[in-house]
């Protein structure tokens, strides 16, 4: 094979990428990434001594952070990137081993140099633990990155990213330990969505309740797809009096739900659906595209020369706006003024913005329709969603729930049924958004409120069933958040991680309640019986 890559839920045969990635990424890619990777390890076995001996560099907490994010599903296809990281990795670990040296100790730590690349673990059961546990690690950082973009941090967190990276070069651990470094990787990956909430809510507001509209306007407009608010404020306030219009893509929907954005007239709305239809949407909006985070499909001949990245993503042929205090946006912004405006694809509205503050807010309200009947079951739909035409189970799943069940969802999952006309128990909508991924942290909250109020013991006590599903690593942090928190029974689709092995799968199903998904009449029996 030329490549092993089975981080995503696309991975071929449900196995592994051996080619060329189902996502684009190509052989060489693939090995940059790996070798990118394995360098961050080492790099982190460094710094984890150096601070021991009081060496601090913080310059190491940003590098690992921005580098584990730019491996991550959809994030970076530019070859020369992962070369530049891979070159400065290698200068940090050798500054390091100047200062461990200067420090008088033992410079010549064991790097595993052999360990490059998924397949370099023989042991089918380690391998995938320390898998599980690098993809946690590179969804924490993810929503870390996001987090540090608006002066919020945590060194703990940068700490435990680092110490389960240099874990994996470490040969005495276990399949206890790793499962256990898992379920601490959970601890922090909570920490890390509370601290990202913390961060936007507080420079942005609490979520509100809203109409957003996804229809279009007559001006020419810019698209903003991904995950980060700091790119959308900064845009926002560049766009202001041009006559240009902001339209959020994808997770980056739940911008709209935020009071500091309201006031800027000229941002029109959402437009499109999740990450995996950008082809069609992105040729049709007419105007430029931003891509904030990860989630590219690899662009067509007819948008590329609109498209534009910033931040950790990249392309190759791809303009990238690079960081700055503010960032200039003015390149995309003249050139959406010589484009089009977008042509309309759908009309209407959808609802949004139940994040925890505001569902709390209805706390009363909630709470008697469940004492009363009127809401039986709880069911967080939150995750991901795909191309596989499988999701599509996600769609009927939602169409036949009871009509007395409610959808907690986060995530581009709410786009296989947030335009449906599903409608409301005594006025609460029956799909209740929090936002983008990161805001599952959001639906724990909603989840342990309940738990407060209905003076039960056990979060599994509550009418709230789990049926998930999962694309890509930020996923798979919320998945071990979960665990942490004691959260059981939760179902995956539309297939279980080709990195879990059998016996780690086992282990999951038998101490978790982890299962997977089958047909939705099945399913939705099975649920309300749990």
């Amino acid at each position: 094979m030329s490549m092993f890559c089975y981080q995503c839920q696309e991975a071929a045969g449900c196995k592994g990428c051996t080619v060329r990635g189902v996502c684009g990424k190509t052989e060489d890619l693939a090995r940059k990434q790996d070798l990118l990777i394995y360098t961050l390890k080492v790099v982190s076995l460094y710094n984890l001594k150096a601070t021991s001996l009081n060496i601090v560099n913080k310059e190491i907490d940003k590098f690992v952070m921005d580098s584990l994010f730019a491996t991550i599903t959809n994030a970076n296809f530019d070859e020369d990137i992962f070369s530049t990281r891979i070159s400065k990795g290698l200068e940090l670990k050798e500054e390091l081993k100047k200062q461990i040296s200067a420090a008088g100790e033992n410079a010549d730590l064991d790097e595993k140099p052999n360990a490059v690349g998924v397949l370099s673990t023989e042991n089918e059961d380690i391998r995938s633990l320390r898998e599980l546990l690098t993809y946690g690690i590179k969804g924490m950082a993810a929503y870390m990155k996001h987090a540090t973009n608006l002066n919020y941090d945590d060194e703990n967190i940068h700490a435990f990213m680092q110490k389960a990276l240099a874990a994996t070069l470490d040969d005495t651990l276990g399949a206890d330990e790793l499962v256990a470094l898992a379920l601490e990787c959970g601890k922090y990956g909570v920490d890390a969505m509370a601290l990202l909430d913390k961060a936007n809510t507080s420079t942005y507001g609490n979520p509100e309740i809203t109409k957003v509209n996804i229809g279009v306007r007559n001006n020419p407009g810019i698209l903003i797809s991904g995950h980060d608010l700091k790119d959308i404020e900064e845009l926002l306030k560049q766009t202001e009096g041009t006559g240009v219009d902001v339209y959020t893509h994808s997770e980056m929907l739940a911008a709209n739900y935020y009071p500091a954005f309201k006031k800027y007239s000229h941002f029109a709305g959402n437009y499109g659906n999740a990450w995996w239809k950008q082809n069609e949407e992105f040729e049709s909006f007419n105007g430029p595209i931003l891509m904030t985070t990860n989630c590219i499909v690899p662009p067509k001949a007819s948008y590329v020369d609109r498209m534009y990245t910033t931040g950790i993503t990249g392309y190759p042929g791809v303009k990238h706006i690079e960081d700055g205090e503010p960032k200039d946006f003015s390149a995309i912004i003249e050139h959406a003024k010589k484009c089009q405006s977008p042509t309309e694809i759908e009309k209407g509205e959808i609802i949004g913005g139940f994040a925890h503050n505001q569902v709390i807010a209805l706390a009363d309200k909630v709470v008697e329709a469940v004492k009363t009947g009127a809401i039986k079951k709880f069911y967080v739909m939150a995750g991901c969603d795909g191309r596989a035409k499988s999701r599509n189970y996600y769609t009927e799943f939602a169409e036949k729930l009871p009509k007395d069940a409610v959808i907690l969802t986060a995530g581009c999952a709410k786009y296989k049924y947030n335009k449906l006309n599903l409608g409301d128990i005594g006025g609460i909508p029956r799909v209740l958004d929090a936002g983008q991924c990161n805001d599952s942290y959001s639906l724990v909250v909603i989840a342990l409120k309940l738990k407060e109020v209905f003076g039960l013991s056990d979060i599994n006590e509550l009418p709230i069933a789990y049926n998930i599903a999962w694309y890509e690593q930020k996923a798979v942090i919320v998945l071990l958040a979960l665990l942490h928190l004691g959260v059981k029974n939760i179902h995956l689709g539309p297939t279980l991680p080709a990195f879990l092995s059998p016996n780690v799968a086992k282990v999951l199903v038998d101490n978790f309640g982890i299962g997977g998904i089958t047909n939705v009449d099945d399913d939705i029996k099975m649920f309300e019986n749990l």
